[in-house]
């Protein structure tokens, strides 16, 4: 455990009418509270988990990889502000981290490989080849693997994307192992049933405002999952 505690300031917002300060998750949720080592964010589309997660990890002071910046259609001044006014209480000292998003995930490969050109000593860390010559899937093991290994905090933005149901369950056996051995502390948003299966992880629901931690067996993803396998062909409308 490194992070203890997340407070947010509404009063001290800029605005109140621009994302992400017009979430009603971020003006109504004042304190997170991270009691284990594994957290998990839940919640459908548009409820503010990964908002939130982001704003965590630029607090911790944890760089979010980005790829080639595009033109958008409406600039927001707003978009990464909210880190700005939070505080992050540490358990002891701060320690250094990581922000994994599949999306940007690529351009990080690519970057590593152009490096490797020069030092190829350095894809000795992510089991010695190439990630881009490898699947998508295959690639993201190597690189849990090999990140999560160092001390510090790990924030995950839907992990499960590109993941068969196989590669999900390593996922979930690497965050058991090495949160269980003290020195990695995780935060991750997801929608995966399996990942949420965590032995001793905390599951905040951004269903509920404030946001309160519920049990895996109280999850939606749980129940709809559970109840699909069970009861299929009520869902497509056969006899």
């Amino acid at each position: 455990m490194h992070l203890r505690k997340v407070t947010l300031y509404p009063v001290k917002y800029p605005t109140k009418e621009k994302y992400p300060f017009n979430l009603k998750l971020v003006n109504e949720t004042q304190d997170v509270a991270f009691s284990t080592p594994v957290t998990f964010f839940i919640g459908e589309n548009g409820t503010g988990k990964s908002t939130l997660l982001q704003a965590i990890c630029l607090k911790c002071g944890v760089h979010i990889w980005e790829g080639v910046g595009r033109r958008r259609f409406e600039f927001n001044p707003y978009e990464r502000r909210l880190y700005e006014f939070m505080d992050v209480e540490w358990i002891s000292d701060p320690v250094p981290g990581s922000f994994f998003a599949s999306q940007i995930f690529q351009y990080f490969a690519e970057s590593l490989d152009e490096w490797a050109s020069a030092t190829p000593e350095l894809l000795k860390y992510f089991g010695g080849s190439s990630l881009i010559t490898k699947s998508h899937g295959q690639s993201l093991m190597s690189f849990f693997k090999a990140r999560y290994k160092i001390k510090g905090i790990y924030f995950m933005d839907e992990p499960e994307t590109s993941l068969s149901p196989t590669s999900q369950l390593e996922l979930l056996k690497i965050l058991q192992g090495f949160s269980q051995e003290g020195h990695a502390q995780f935060i991750i948003a997801t929608h995966s049933p399996i990942l949420l299966a965590c032995p001793g992880a905390t599951i905040y629901s951004f269903d509920h405002i404030p946001i309160k931690p519920i049990r895996y067996e109280e999850t939606e993803y749980y129940r709809l999952y559970k109840d699909f396998l069970n009861h299929r062909r009520k869902y497509l409308n056969e006899p």
